[in-house]
């Protein structure tokens, strides 16, 4: 029988506290997506004041090597975030780590932005050491957002308050634009920036640029800090139901009557350890399931960055035409536009569907659309997007196809890859078992952004050496799309509708697991 404490919880009503839980939880995610994708116009920026007197085609380019070297460090340092966050989340509890990966974001994100020196290899090697130290922080806040907002919401409506938490990333993109062209448009208004020279103080923007997406993170600080130890955290592995339930009155709108036992329950051991065969014959199949989809999709995900060199050559002025801040300025603008046409009404169809449609469902379609998207572009890239960027027409269809590309993956594999961990597992494991599937989703994300961005050129250029090529790379991401599909039906469990304790499986007499991912 549920302990009164969590049954109310699965059919409490919407209330005020749910949505500040989505904005506590979510901030850090907001600050992931500040941080990535403030990258791509900072390197314009680093680009200019570093790089300014290399020969020929080489000037303002930094070299494919570094580039790979900063994107894969704070990937790796994401690995290691999650995994070990999501095991302190599980050991220690949710809330007394969750500050510090808080924390450990805010001081990276200042670090990276004073970087400590102003020649080329010492900015760049302390920008990639506070990176990869970011990186950590941000990994951390994956297990433990999703675990947190699971724990804290109803049953009917938890898939759309994770992907509320989840969403945050969308506005996270368009904060990080939104800051960078304020930046770029005062530096280039105060300043006397020209067109093959870039000022002194250009170096101070982009450090500038860095440090602002800490803001967000230090104000919701205090708030995370106030906020309780989950219930089920309190009552199934501290097993501590009373304090569970003083926990929740404070909360929700419940009096402690009714969330209250009746009499005092006494401890139970767990009965089998992390990793043990019992595990694996219960709960095996599902962390295959979230692991193996969340890798595939951030290997195709990730790669996105392939389709950079193509927006930037029809939409971006020629680098010789403008001067570092009109550079910056105008890539993130085209991020921003993004963001408002695909990013975040991606997210909100997640969230606006994930309940009445359902997990699998939509991480079925999700990656099916992503790879008929791939393959409409990828299949005659050559033949149709690589030629004359000055096409009205083609340009319009180039950005549809990626558009729709990238909308699919948030209105599906994107975000229910976030929100599935944090439902299959027992509490004991949950943020644990979060972490292993996001860090297997990030070594996807290492392949897709570094292994494929290699591997995407035809010929040698830009310091990239000789490969497969664009076509044959997105013809087989269009192909891991596909397997993450097939994966998603003959493997994951649907959860919608359920409380997290009858996703668990801990059912002592049945061992066995459906064998298709179509029940429920």
């Amino acid at each position: 029988m549920a302990l009164k404490v969590l049954s109310a919880l699965d059919t409490a009503r919407t209330q005020y506290y749910h949505f500040k839980a989505i904005i506590i939880a979510g901030m850090g995610l907001f600050t992931d997506a500040y941080d990535l994708f403030c990258i791509p116009p900072i390197m314009k920026l680093i680009g200019r004041i570093y790089y300014e007197n290399e020969p020929g085609s080489h000037q303002y380019e930094i070299p494919a090597f570094v580039v790979s070297l900063l994107v894969g460090l704070s990937l790796l340092g994401t690995v290691i975030g999650q995994i070990l966050f999501g095991h302190l989340g599980d050991r220690i509890g949710r809330r007394r780590v969750y500050g510090l990966s808080l924390m450990l974001m805010v001081v990276s994100s200042i670090g990276c932005g004073f970087s400590i020196c102003r020649t080329r290899n010492c900015v760049l090697a302390t920008l990639g050491f506070f990176r990869f130290v970011l990186g950590i922080g941000i990994g951390g806040d994956y297990p433990l957002s999703a675990t947190i907002m699971s724990e804290f919401a109803n049953k009917a409506t938890r898939g759309s308050f994770i992907a509320g938490v989840f969403s945050m990333q969308g506005f996270g993109i368009l904060f990080s634009s939104t800051v960078t062209m304020a930046v770029c448009k005062a530096f280039n208004a105060a300043s006397k920036a020209v067109k093959d020279h870039t000022p002194e103080e250009a170096d101070v923007a982009w450090r500038l640029i860095l440090m602002l997406g800490a803001v967000p993170a230090v104000l919701t600080y205090y708030w995370r800090m106030m906020m309780p130890e989950t219930a089920r955290y309190t009552a199934l592995v501290e097993q501590n139901v009373l304090q569970a339930a003083k926990d929740m009155e404070k909360v929700l709108d419940v009096s402690m009557s009714q969330i209250a036992e009746d009499y005092e329950i006494p401890p139970t051991p767990p009965s089998y350890p992390l990793l043990s065969k019992r595990f694996f014959r219960r709960h095996g199949r599902d962390l295959f399931s979230c692991a193996a989809t969340w890798f595939l999709l951030d290997v195709v995900f990730y790669s996105s960055n392939l389709f950079q060199s193509q927006i930037y050559n029809r939409y971006l002025s020629q680098k010789e035409s403008v001067n570092a801040y009109q550079e910056a300025f105008e890539v993130a603008r085209v991020q921003a536009i993004m963001a408002v046409c695909s990013t975040i009404p991606g997210y909100w169809a997640t969230v606006a569907c994930i309940d009445r449609i359902g997990r699998v469902r939509i991480q079925i379609m999700g990656f099916i659309f992503m790879a008929a998207g791939l393959l409409a572009i990828g299949i005659p890239y050559y033949s149709t997007w690589d030629e004359d960027t000055n096409d009205k027409g083609k340009n319009v269809g180039f950005m549809l196809l990626y558009s729709l590309t990238f909308f699919f993956a948030n209105f599906g594999p994107n975000t229910t890859t976030f929100i599935v961990p944090a439902e299959l597992f027992p509490a004991r494991f949950r943020s644990t078992c979060h972490g292993i599937s996001g860090a297997a989703g990030k070594v996807g994300a290492i392949i897709g952004s570094v292994g494929f961005l290699w591997a995407s050129h035809k010929k040698k250029e830009k310091g990239y050496p000789k490969a497969i090529g664009m076509r044959d790379s997105l013809v087989i991401l269009a192909g891991v799309c596909l397997l993450g599909a097939v994966v998603t039906y003959f493997f994951t469990r649907e959860t919608k509708g359920k409380s997290l304790e009858e996703n668990e499986n801990e059912d002592e007499i049945n061992d066995e697991v459906p064998l298709t991912g179509r029940d429920g």
